[in-house]
């Protein structure tokens, strides 16, 4: 098993100039029923949410709907 490469909203966003911090935090916000929780590609440790990029990257290549 790997280890996915994991970053937070400024890291990713600062990496990805094509997604902004409003968008990314709405995204995170509404992780539940646009698909991301299910996806995978959002990680809580406590209070701290980091994004993996990989699934992330998946659930926008299937148009949002894993």
């Amino acid at each position: 098993m790997s280890i996915p490469t994991l970053s937070t909203v400024n890291q990713f966003i600062n990496k990805h100039r094509a997604f902004k911090e409003g968008g990314m935090r709405s995204l995170i916000f509404n992780e539940t029923t646009n698909g991301l929780k299910d996806a995978g590609a959002i990680v809580r440790v406590g209070r701290k949410v980091l994004i993996n990029s990989e699934l992330f990257f998946a659930w926008v290549q299937t148009g949002g709907a894993i």
